[in-house]
């Protein structure tokens, strides 16, 4: 796995092991950073269950702001900032190894950009939607990684559900404030 485009192009990122790891492949990374190409310079960033934190690192790598890192696992929070220090963002970045309820329960400042990839088929994604629509900007975008067949909800919050992109058995889930959709 590798940074695909921007100040850390072409940079490797380490991945866990194991079965319960299921990173996000290269060609949806790249079709979900197409979706949004033009609203990452500047913004602030969440990746929630960041894994190995891929899509937030290369948020960072095409302009973000700032990236928030949130997973619950201390061996992901390790993995996070040992990439981050391999592509030089710890400064523009946040690690936290939680829960990701109570990381939002605590959380004031919004976000401009976030990435929901949870364990597939828990229900902790349909959970987690609503609490981190309370923590966007009001022009903010929430892009969630499911698999085909997991229904997602027509809104959350404020955020009401765009469009889904599919890429085999992998959907990309976009929602935007209501706000936005009605200009």
């Amino acid at each position: 796995m590798r940074v695909i485009t921007g100040a850390a192009r072409g940079k490797r990122l380490k991945t866990a092991e194991g079965r319960e790891v299921r990173p996000t492949p290269e060609r949806v990374k790249e079709a979900l950073f197409s979706i949004i190409q033009f609203r990452i310079e500047g913004r602030r960033v969440l990746d929630l269950f960041a894994g190995s934190g891929q899509l937030g690192i290369e948020a960072l790598s095409r302009g973000a702001r700032e990236a928030v890192f949130v997973d619950s696992s201390k061996q992901s929070a390790l993995l996070v900032t040992e990439n981050l220090q391999n592509c030089g963002f710890e400064r523009a970045a946040k690690v936290k190894c939680m829960d990701y309820a109570s990381f939002l329960a605590n959380e004031d400042e919004p976000f401009d950009i976030a990435f929901l990839d949870p364990p597939y088929r828990t229900g902790i994604l349909q959970e987690a939607l609503p609490l981190a629509a309370a923590h966007m900007a009001r022009g903010g975008v929430i892009i969630c990684e499911n698999p085909s067949g997991e229904a997602m909800p027509p809104s959350a919050g404020d955020f009401i559900l765009r469009r889904s992109y599919r890429y085999g058995k992998i959907i990309l889930t976009l929602y935007e404030h209501k706000d936005v959709l009605e200009r």
